[in-house]
């Protein structure tokens, strides 16, 4: 068969971490789910590991990992936030690579990707090699092989950036139709224009570079890319699945390539059941024999390339105007604000090309000092944010520099490598994407700025600071009432800012709501309590001590003195400073607890002020998620009295509202708003009990029918989804515990055929697994005669069928 197709998938999101916490901090916006590579991930990422192929009924009849299928690139900023956050989807990933390169005859689908997704053409040459270098360690560290393939951010190149690519031994990148320039065949010595995407994208091209290297270039399908995105090709997948196998030429005897590329995202985030249209599409191709399903590496193996081609430079995917979406108002942008101006491009890139200009000298004559080269320094440091264990540190330390270094130098080799990381980090595309400079991807990239900035302060550069922050100023807001990035920066930046006091302020608070031990990790910090003394009066609590906050990653240490008043609910006042004499300390102590017992609530906090001065801090000081979990122990009890109001309301007057129904006169609406609290409120608790009851379950939704409650959809399938989930998994790892089983299927029973429309996925998954582990041998030991197998396999059975999975 000549005709072949592979489908490409660019997975990314920008980074999010916290420069400080190295952690994504809570996301409101992506409520249910914590932040947004959780809800992208749940939506997208782990559902193209365990795809859905449904029957003409609606029914799963197999369950693939689309991976092993496709060709794709993850970001290796999103992948190391997948390790720790969603090791299960990262997992199969890993996995799916190893299964294609038994498909694909030795060739993997994976591609690598330039580490942090900034535009190629606008780095500098260090920075081009470094993100190479970094993108191909990242690769071969977690996929277990070098990586034939690799993707460029928003596939932006130029010749420049192909030589780097081919100097690192990568065979091959992907590019749009629009960036090819002229090709020609071998051996021909004319070139025939193919711009405006005239150049057959069905073989690949060979690009000679001027230092003599080669690197093969393949131009996608443009308008079937587009068509995924804007023409409901993922609709239904045999149209898809059509539509790739249309657009081979007849009668020709080349082998042909039909290959696409578009954003992974597409398949689940954008397009809901994008990724079974996707499955399916596979499935029905090679089903059909349509074509044969392959990966870039296969193809180029199979078939080199017989073509040569020169590129439009510099050029991408999503700029009409080459490159300069990333750095002027050229008129590209979402369409979503039509009247809004992009020009804040410009100055947020000239004030980051500064900043990382004037931290440049400083970087290199420091670490020449501490014997290392800064360059080759840089380009190793991958493998120290890949594994920052302190034994793989130290070693990484040792290995790079010419003597040994104190720990005081070792604090700032560290400093100096940081700086350089985040300063990488500040050109991530996302920034200058979109349509508006407070936005938060640019704000992000700005934050990463700000630690560059803080680190080269520390490092004993000049308050640089304040040129940076006149520089944003000139970078204006579509939205008037915001200003400018500078205002932005005042607003939203600078508060976020951390040093080893404001995580010793961390400290002391969390230590008034978890227990106490003498380590408590926070994020990239760990503290060491030295001293601890704690006293409770009523719903007053104060706490002071001492302990010792280390730098998880700078390897930086400071002592503190602190005490904190916590006068009930949210209401905290506390201070922090550098470590106090034992007996300064003692002295506070018995000044605090003196005011304290007498209930002298407003001479705490004079002697708060008094013995902390500028370094006070309130609840507003705290890191985002440990607000939340402050908030959510003093809601409980606000809200445990606020449902007994409810309830007492409810049940006195359930009779009233029983009639008010029955002859359909429209509720008052503080009892209605009374009915949809309680029943929600019972039916999230159901959902959430380790234990739920079905005859319960099947009452509250009786009331829901009767009473024409609102039911608050997302938050309740969201809780069922995953009480399924967990009772799964319970079954998973006691298959014979009949009475889990049973419940699920009397759970399932009762919720089906309500309004909610729960999506089983983790729960499909696991009944899927099982039933292909170990229910073919029960199923054979019942048939002979084994009652108890018997048993089993019809519960499971019937399960099964509950989760709309096919037997």
């Amino acid at each position: 068969m000549s005709k072949y197709i592979c489908i490409h998938g660019h997975f990314y999101q920008p980074p999010r971490e916290n420069p400080w916490l190295n952690e994504v901090e809570l996301q409101e916006s992506a409520a249910p789910y914590h932040d947004w590579n959780e809800r992208i991930s749940d939506e997208c990422y782990a559902r193209n590991s365990a795809s859905r192929i449904l029957n003409g009924e609606g029914k799963i009849i197999d369950i693939i990992n689309n991976y092993s299928y496709i060709s794709f690139n993850f970001g290796p900023t999103l992948l190391e936030w997948m390790q720790k956050k969603d090791p299960e989807t990262y997992q199969a990933i890993l996995d799916a690579d190893k299964k294609s390169m038994k498909r694909f005859s030795g060739h993997g689908s994976a591609l690598a990707q330039v580490y942090n997704h900034l535009i190629m053409p606008l780095a500098n040459e260090r920075d081009k090699h470094t993100q190479v270098i970094w993108g191909i360690y990242d690769f071969t560290e977690r996929f277990g092989r070098a990586p034939e393939g690799m993707w460029l951010a928003e596939t932006a190149a130029d010749v420049p950036t192909l030589e780097v690519l081919a100097e690192h031994g990568i065979r091959f990148t992907i590019l749009s139709p629009y960036q090819a320039k002229a090709f020609r065949k071998m051996g021909d010595k004319e070139w025939t224009s193919a711009e405006g995407a005239k150049i057959n994208p069905r073989r690949p091209y060979l690009c000679k570079l001027p230092s003599g290297k080669e690197i093969v270039l393949f131009f996608y399908d443009g308008p079937v890319s587009q068509g995924i995105a804007f023409e409901g090709l993922l609709e239904r997948g045999e149209d898809f699945a059509a539509r790739l196998s249309s657009t081979f030429e007849e009668g020709s005897k080349e082998p042909q390539l039909m290959h696409i590329a578009t954003d992974g995202e597409t398949y689940g985030h954008h397009h809901r059941f994008g990724e079974m249209a996707l499955s399916y599409a596979l499935h029905h191709i090679q089903e059909e024999k349509q074509a044969q399903v392959t990966v870039y590496g296969e193809f180029l193996a199979k078939y080199p390339p017989r073509y040569e081609v020169q590129i439009i430079e510099p050029s991408s995917w999503s700029c009409a105007h080459g490159v300069e979406r990333w750095r002027s108002n050229c008129g590209c942008n979402t369409g979503a604000h039509p009247s809004w101006n992009q020009e804040w491009r410009k100055p947020i890139r000239e004030a980051f090309d500064w900043l990382r200009d004037e931290v440049t000298p400083l970087y290199e004559q420091e670490l020449s000092k501490l014997g290392a080269d800064p360059w080759a320094t840089r380009n190793a440091y991958i493998e120290v944010i890949m594994d920052r264990s302190e034994e793989k540190v130290a070693q990484f330390i040792r290995t790079h520099t010419s003597r040994e270094l104190t720990q005081e130098e070792q604090v700032r080799f560290l400093k100096l490598m940081e700086m350089q990381y985040h300063a990488l980090l500040i050109y991530t595309s996302c920034g200058w994407f979109f349509d508006e400079v407070t936005g938060i991807e640019t704000m992000q990239d700005i934050l990463y700025a700000a630690r560059v900035l803080q680190l080269a302060h520390y490092l004993g550069s000049r308050d640089l600071e304040p040129e940076f922050t006149e520089r944003l100023s000139h970078a204006k807001s579509n939205y008037k009432e915001r200003g400018d990035a500078a205002a932005a920066y005042a607003r939203t930046v600078k508060p976020t800012m951390i040093d080893l006091l404001r995580v010793g302020a961390h400290y002391a608070v969390g230590s008034l709501f978890r227990e106490q031990g003498e380590v408590m990790e926070l994020y990239s910090y760990s503290a060491t309590s030295e001293a601890f003394e704690y006293i409770q009066a009523g719903r007053q609590k104060l706490a002071v001590g001492r302990a010792r906050i280390k730098s998880k990653i700078t390897w930086e240490e400071l002592t503190v003195t602190f005490a904190v008043l916590h006068l009930g609910d949210h209401q905290l006042f506390g201070g922090v400073r550098e470590f106090m004499t034992k007996e300064d300390y003692e002295g506070l102590l018995q000044e605090l607890r003196s005011a304290f017992d007498r209930g002298y609530v407003s001479e705490v906090i004079m002697l708060l002020d008094k013995h902390f001065e500028s370094h006070n801090y309130s609840f507003w000081h705290l890191f985002k998620d440990d607000q939340k979990k402050i908030l959510d122990q003093v809601l409980a009890q606000t809200m445990e009295n606020m449902e007994n109001d409810f309830q007492q309301l409810y049940d006195n007057n359930y009779s009233l509202i029983a009639a008010i129904q029955t002859i359909g006169m429209q509720m008052p609406r503080p009892l209605q708003t009374t009915v949809d609290y309680i029943v929600n409120t019972h039916l999230l608790r159901e959902f959430e009990s380790e234990e739920p009851s079905p005859q319960e379950v099947k009452r509250l939704l009786e009331e829901v029918h009767r009473m024409k409650v609102t039911l608050n959809y997302e938050e309740l399938e969201f809780a069922l989804a995953q009480r399924v989930e967990l009772l799964m998994k319970k079954l998973q790892d006691n298959p014979q515990e009949l009475a889990t089983m049973d419940l699920l299927i009397e759970l399932l029973k009762e919720v089906k055929g309500s309004k909610l429309e729960t999506d089983y996925w983790q729960a499909q998954n696991i009944a899927f697994r099982i039933q292909q582990d170990g229910y073919l041998d029960l199923k054979q030991r019942g048939e002979q005669g084994d009652k108890a197998a018997a048993a089993w396999t019809q519960k499971f059975e019937k399960l099964y069928q509950n989760l709309n999975l096919k037997a």
